[in-house]
């Protein structure tokens, strides 16, 4: 925890990548329209990318966003067990949870991009 509380609040890109999973979703139950949705995720991911490719170098950030990925088309799979949004909220929870302890932990400490 204390790894945490010495973090730079603006390094933290678990928000924008688990928070994108489930907006994205949103948007698109919201709105009706799958592709809006799919805006939202792309942005996300790619702001995320952006971040991670410049922290904590490219094999870290292609690993992240397969992640994301797989997480996306498990969260289809997996949602007519946990019901759409228990899919989404799971999901959106793991990728949260690998982003801070691949990305955001790392870069925090100093980790240089290679």
């Amino acid at each position: 925890m204390a790894a945490i509380d010495r973090m730079n609040a603006a390094a933290m890109t678990w928000p924008v990548a688990s928070g994108s999973l489930v907006l994205g979703f949103g948007v698109a139950q919201a709105t009706g329209v799958r592709p809006l949705g799919g805006v939202v995720l792309a942005l996300g991911a790619g702001w995320c990318a952006l971040r991670w490719r410049r922290t904590v170098g490219t094999p870290r950030t292609v690993g992240l966003v397969a992640l994301y990925l797989v997480a996306f088309v498990a969260s289809h799979v997996i949602a007519d067990t946990v019901g759409t949004w228990g899919a989404v909220f799971l999901v959106a929870a793991l990728v949260g949870l690998a982003t801070l302890l691949v990305a955001d932990i790392p870069a925090s400490r100093g980790a240089v991009a290679a």
